[in-house]
């Protein structure tokens, strides 16, 4: 049943309640195909006010069902069940209501559209004229007694009244919720289910066609797909541009455009030698100097995966070449590579504070009783908590004064490769870029810098670049797959080891463990790691 339906449905009901057309409310209720608590308390209500008990308690423990924390619900039904001359089911409901009232004085019921406070007064009343009705006289005069000590207004005398009736040994009448007092709609979802005219009436201001007098439009032109471009005549020059290298934005307002990238040349002659270009749906700011004219029409000519590049560029059109051979060269540093009861009754065992490893993996956290000889703790620094990442990560125990290769041992015996083969990488503060441990002397420094005595590294198996020089370093811009056995496949922000330049489109990298070739404006130059070339190794 729709939402809305629900909402229409019930809002006639209520204002047939007003009315006091109790059948029209019926009618209206019986369409409700899936009624909630609230709707079956209205139709309980209903019945009530009919004389009708046993459809009224029906309705009640069907809302009941629906929302077992509904102490009105219980309340009401209590005096139902009075009027019925069930006093044990009224009992257990008066204890029910006195239970999900959860220790306050009075629930107020206006938050869910029944313009009633339901006291706890009023649940010891209704509790004590079920004892009067089944003779236990004292036990009612208590609960009055208690009822005159709770807290809470609405009383007006009706507790002394009930005393004095009581010691008469008169019975007393049921309290319930005022005839014609039901649960109502939302005001707002009420309103909503009228329609409403948003945009109005169209009125003509202008029209291109001439002595139109304002009797007709002109046919809506179909627009196409995409960000804006301004038109140009076709004896204008290509309004499109290609940029010669990659560009980083230096500053707000200027834009990111990989090399090769084509962009649509707004207005020239900016400040600073700066054109307004747009560029995969961006406006912004880029330097004329780099760009060059390009025929667009000789690109779309093209097939499809030749068109305009939407940001991401296209593989170079020339023929991967095959890999170089190696240079031996002398070997120098290596630089940097990238690379509800109760909700805590439910929690039956306190959360691991370590993750699990894959099971074909050993353990990946480690003991003291687990570290090699000459692992013992530094009379001076203590340990550090080192978290290395690999295929997966472990926590080691280092003692500060462990020399390199002791830790390279330790991770080699974890993840089970040659210590040979690993290559223990780290990431100064405030860098994106990982740079390999100069030594023992460099990975002192980091435990001994480590703030709150714990450390990250990175690990990664490969075979040591045997002889080959790193040029520089270059910073992934997007994801490239492979397309074929000779190409390096990486991804987005991973920095990149260059061995060589192939040629103007290609270069031959390292990262990962992985050597190959990918096109060059795949990658931009990171200033920040380029600061001399060094040969591989660990």
């Amino acid at each position: 049943m729709l939402y809305t339906e629900l909402i229409r449905l019930w809002d006639e009901a209520v204002q047939a309640v007003d009315s006091r057309d109790w059948q029209g409310a019926l009618s209206k209720l019986s369409e409700i195909t899936e009624p909630t608590s609230r709707t079956l308390f209205v139709s309980a209500c209903v019945y009530l006010a009919l004389g009708q008990l046993e459809p009224a308690i029906k309705a009640l423990d069907q809302a009941i069902a629906k929302d077992e924390r509904l102490a009105v619900g219980f309340f009401q039904r209590a005096g139902v069940h009075m009027l019925a001359g069930r006093l044990e089911e009224a009992m257990s409901d008066c204890i029910w209501a006195q239970q999900h009232m959860r220790g306050n004085s009075v629930i107020d019921y206006r938050q869910l559209g029944l313009r009633y406070k339901l006291h706890g007064w009023q649940v010891l009343y209704n509790a004590a004229a079920v004892h009067c009705r089944m003779g236990l006289w004292d036990k009612a005069i208590n609960l009055l007694e208690g009822a005159s000590q709770e807290k809470g207004g609405g009383r007006g005398g009706a507790l002394e009244a009930a005393l004095e009736s009581v010691s008469r040994r008169e019975v007393l009448a049921p309290l319930l919720v005022p005839e014609g007092e039901v649960f109502r709609p939302r005001k707002q979802d009420v309103e909503q289910l009228q329609q409403r005219d948003f945009l109005g009436k169209a009125k003509v201001i202008s029209s291109i066609i001439p002595n139109d007098d304002f009797g007709g439009f002109e046919p809506l032109r179909l627009q196409k797909p995409g960000y804006y471009e301004p038109k140009v005549d076709g004896a204008q020059d290509s309004r499109y541009m290609r940029l010669r290298g990659t560009y980083m934005a230096r500053s707000p307002g200027e834009l990111t455009v990989p090399a090769g990238g084509v962009v649509f040349l707004f207005s020239e002659g900016g400040r600073d030698g700066l054109a307004t270009v747009f560029f995969d749906g961006k406006r912004g700011l880029l330097p004329m100097s780099m760009l060059e004219p390009v025929d667009v029409t000789s690109l779309k000519g093209k097939k499809k995966t030749r068109s305009v590049p939407n940001g991401i560029p296209l593989p170079p059109g020339l023929k991967p070449p095959t890999r170089p051979k190696a240079r031996p060269s002398p070997a120098a540093p290596q630089p940097v590579s990238p690379s509800l009861g109760s909700p805590p009754a439910y929690t039956s065992h306190p959360p691991s504070t370590t993750s699990t490893p894959p099971p074909e993996y050993p353990s990946v956290v480690d003991s003291p009783t687990e570290q090699g000889p000459g692992s013992s703790q530094g009379e001076d620094g203590g340990s550090v908590m080192v978290k290395v990442h690999f295929s997966y990560t472990l926590a080691l125990s280092v003692p500060v004064d462990t020399p390199y290769s002791e830790l390279q041992e330790r991770i080699a015996r974890k993840v089970g490769q040659p210590a040979s083969h690993l290559r223990l990488r780290h990431r100064q503060h405030g860098s994106q870029v990982l740079k390999p441990l100069d030594g023992g002397a460099g990975l002192r420094a980091l435990l001994e810098g480590a703030e709150t005595s714990r450390a990250t590294l990175w690990c990664q198996a490969e075979d040591p670049l045997l002889g080959r020089t790193i040029l520089y370093q270059v910073v992934a811009l997007y994801d490239y797959s492979a397309q074929g056995p000779e190409d390096l496949e990486f991804s987005e922000g991973d920095t990149i080891d260059i061995l060589s330049e192939v040629n103007e489109e290609w270069l031959e990298g390292h990262t990962g463990g992985s050597i190959g070739i990918f096109p060059r404006c795949f990658a931009y130059c990171d200033s920040e790691g380029t600061g001399s070339s060094a040969s591989g190794g660990t």
